[in-house]
């Protein structure tokens, strides 16, 4: 029989609760506990169900880590639940293009908060600085079960002309597995576009590496230079091995030896990440940038390619790097990320951004965030703003997913979500807050907005994607492939959104492989 840790609210917290919510401070995470397929198939919900609470004990039941993989439905004493922001999207891409050529993506590189983090949402946008907070949730077909968005959002970009200028150091992979079509042919192409895009007064760096790295080109203004450019990117060639590490610490070095004041400074690493020569390890790779990063605030945005990715390498890169992961496999999408969305977000809103969700004991009793396993935060680490967060743009939107158990005939308050960043320039702390009312959770999901069903059904179609994997508890009220897919195919014409009709034939597709 599994087993589990409970333990009480302090008296003082219990007050705070009682009074009308939990204040967002955090305290101690839990022990690990152990999983197993067997054990999950002796509940009749799916979910592993630990004895309620006694009347007036003080005991209650969260969020709990497993083992770095997932999250157990476990008893927590402080109902918080903290992670870094990301916006990455590069696991939906990469399992798309397996998907799309007849292949099972591994459930290793499934992340359910890249799969809700890939569509638009319908959040409001803030009038100022910094991020709105919106709340919702619906019912799902298991009894007490709910699907709760916290979904977070910044004002859209300024300008073209508003916004600072840029200095974009491209660090490309040049190793022979880039010689593959849609890798390097698809980057150089890209590039060569986006410098027609950029601004006079922006500036771009080009380092390439292979078994070694080499600057190319130093930092140049666009202004005057676009043909100086494009020759440089139109010369790149394959070469040998993929030291990755290298490339990414010449990179940095680069972007410091050009660094301009009152611009923004970024790393674009672009390459499959199969790294085979030199450093291979990420924490060691970042060890050798972390002062330049910290010191000037240079960021990392990632571009994965290739039919082969180093979906982990990358992902760890980024996410330390304080910047994102994104992935392309078509001319089309290169050309949005490079063309469209690079420029367009190039500025930064927020840095170091985290954010905390208090669900209220008193009418929820379980309660799980869907994904961001590796953007975990302990809870006591909410307000230190020593402690890392994630870089989010203008125009961005962040969506956490969780399925929430309410204690049954609950109403009043359910949950409270704060969201913390630092401004970019002044790196003062700023927080925003939103409410949810348990009595708001009475549509089911197929009554809720498009845009949560949206949220839903790619949730749904990332834990079945992973549901081989006996460290997933699966998701509460899941439907099958086939549900799954004909609600996205309804979802497609309804929306009339072109990424919402590719989830529905991503979908489509993933049923005809046995999972």
């Amino acid at each position: 029989m599994k087993r589990y840790r409970t333990r009480r609210l302090s008296g003082a917290l219990l007050a705070l609760t009682t009074a009308g919510g939990l204040l967002l401070t955090g305290c101690g995470a839990g022990d690990a506990g152990h999983d197993s397929r067997a054990d999950r198939a002796q509940e009749a919900d799916g979910f592993p169900a630990p004895a309620p609470p006694a009347p007036d004990s003080g005991e209650v039941s969260g969020e709990h880590r497993e083992d770095g993989t997932d999250r157990e439905f476990a008893p927590e004493p402080d109902y918080l639940s903290t992670f870094a922001l990301d916006v990455d999207t590069a696991s939906y891409g990469y399992a798309r293009r397996t998907l799309a050529e007849g292949g099972r993506p591994h459930p290793s590189t499934i992340r359910p908060e890249e799969f809700v983090n890939s569509f638009r949402q319908d959040y409001e946008r803030p009038d100022g600085n910094g991020f709105s907070v919106t709340v919702d949730g619906a019912r799902t077909a298991a009894a007490d079960w709910s699907l709760v968005r916290v979904g977070l959002a910044t004002r859209p970009a300024r300008h073209e002309g508003a916004r600072p200028p840029a200095a974009l150091t491209f660090v490309l992979d040049v190793s022979g597995s880039m010689s593959e079509p849609g890798r390097l042919d698809l980057a150089k192409e890209s590039l060569g576009v986006m410098t027609d895009r950029l601004r006079d007064d922006d500036s771009v760096a080009l380092v390439t590496f292979s078994d070694e790295a080499e600057t190319v080109l130093p930092m140049t203004r666009l202004g005057g230079n676009r043909g100086r450019i494009r020759d440089a990117v139109s010369a790149l060639e394959v070469q040998q091995s993929t030291n990755l590490g290298a490339g990414v610490e010449t990179g940095y070095a680069t972007a410091v030896e050009g660094l301009r004041e009152g611009a923004t400074n970024r790393v674009v690493l672009v390459s499959d990440a199969l790294a085979n020569t030199g450093d291979t390890d990420a924490d060691t790779i970042l060890e050798r940038i972390d002062g330049a990063r910290r010191e000037h605030g240079i960021t990392l945005f990632g571009v994965g390619v290739g039919s082969e990715y180093g979906d982990e390498l990358m992902e760890r890169l980024a996410d330390r790097g304080d910047g994102h992961t994104t992935y392309v496999s078509t001319a089309e999408e290169a050309r949005e990320v490079f063309c469209e969305e690079l420029p367009r977000h190039v500025d930064l809103t927020a840095r170091d951004a985290k954010a905390q969700v208090a669900f209220d004991p008193q009418t929820v009793s379980q309660f799980r965030l869907i994904g961001y396993e590796n953007r975990e935060v302990a809870d006591e680490d909410f307000r230190d703003d020593r402690v890392d967060g994630g870089e989010v743009g203008p125009g961005h939107t962040v969506t956490a997913l969780y399925a929430v158990r309410v204690r049954p005939g609950a109403d009043g308050h359910l949950a409270t979500a704060t969201v913390r960043w630092l401004d970019p320039a002044t790196r003062a702390p700023h927080e925003e807050s939103g409410r949810l009312e348990a009595v708001t959770l009475s549509d089911s999901v197929r009554g809720a907005s498009a845009r949560f069903q949206v949220t839903a059904v790619a949730a749904y179609f990332a834990d079945a994607l992973r549901r081989e994997d006996s460290r997933h508890s699966p998701l509460p009220g899941a439907p099958g492939m086939r549900e799954l897919a004909e609600h996205a195919d309804d979802l497609a014409r309804r929306t009339e959104d072109r990424e919402v009709r590719q989830l529905a034939t991503a979908i489509d597709q993933a049923r005809g492989i046995t999972y």
